[in-house]
């Protein structure tokens, strides 16, 4: 993810465009790669965290098909509007980007794992070829420790808090200068903002079913904490590919870019790929 410099926001190799979402609000992305008949890749970062997250996966990815990254409204570069911070509305924008670059591979880690899905559920699944959900529960068992602990330390530290939160995302040390563009970034955001993109009130079971009704071709990519889920899953929807990054954080991306990007390829390449003959 390091680009060379302090300077994270523009990884080398992209340019940056801006969108406007159904309400008017301007919404940043960074795009690398040449359009193609290929389909491309949507990438959309986790809570209050950046389009550029995602800084290991332009260069390898864009061989030979676009890359797009979305900054959801109020993250990275996009605009800050007065509303709109709830799933419903975020999951409007996503579908609308992803209808304008059609057709999309879109890889959603965390909470744009649960728009994603959410755009999917309310507004069809017309733009996309296929779905990578990353490291993010998906209403499978077990479920995950609840997060009210994490929302009292924003309230009460933020900065402390988030820094906290940054650090634990990786499995491998990052440079200090990284660090700080994240929470400073995550820091851009109101706090009754970022709180508000929490989904609390959505049931698990939401999600599973939207999970199990998918029926787009459906990779899940987990770090330990979700390989239970991960397993779970596979068993009540068996055409779901499952792969466990044991030495990963919840930023698996960004710990093992290679093995990530490398599957993301190969998913990308099977896609496209001629159904096998029939067996006799």
């Amino acid at each position: 993810m390091v680009t060379g410099s302090n300077d994270f926001t523009q990884p080398p190799g992209t340019t940056r465009g801006s969108f406007e979402a159904p309400d008017g609000a301007r919404l940043s992305w960074l795009q690398s790669g040449r359009r193609s008949a290929r389909p491309s890749f949507l990438l959309l970062p986790g809570w209050s965290m950046p389009a550029w997250i995602w800084s290991a996966q332009f260069g390898p990815l864009s061989m030979d098909r676009s890359i797009f990254a979305l900054d959801p409204r109020g993250q990275g570069e996009s605009e800050h509007p007065t509303q709109g911070y709830d799933i419903h509305t975020r999951a409007r924008d996503l579908h609308a980007f992803a209808s304008t670059i059609s057709p999309v591979i879109a890889v959603g880690w965390s909470l744009g794992a649960l728009e994603l899905l959410e755009a999917i559920h309310r507004f069809g699944s017309m733009p996309f070829a296929g779905v990578v959900l990353v490291d993010s529960s998906v209403g499978e068992e077990p479920a995950p420790a609840p997060g009210s602990p994490f929302i009292d330390a924003l309230q009460s530290d933020r900065a402390s808090a988030l820094d906290g939160f940054v650090r634990a995302i990786f499995a491998s040390a990052r440079p200090e200068a990284e660090v700080r563009a994240l929470v400073e970034g995550a820091l851009r955001m109101p706090l009754d903002k970022s709180l508000a993109l929490f989904p609390r009130s959505v049931p698990r079971e939401h999600w599973r079913g939207i999970v199990h009704a998918l029926e787009l071709p459906l990779l899940y990519a987990v770090s330990p904490q979700f390989q239970e889920q991960a397993w779970n899953l596979r068993t009540n929807r068996p055409r779901t590919q499952v792969e466990v990054f044991h030495r990963s954080g919840h930023a698996l991306f960004a710990d093992e870019p290679d093995r990530f990007n490398r599957l993301l390829i190969h998913f990308a390449r099977t896609l496209s790929a001629p159904p096998p003959p029939p067996q006799r």
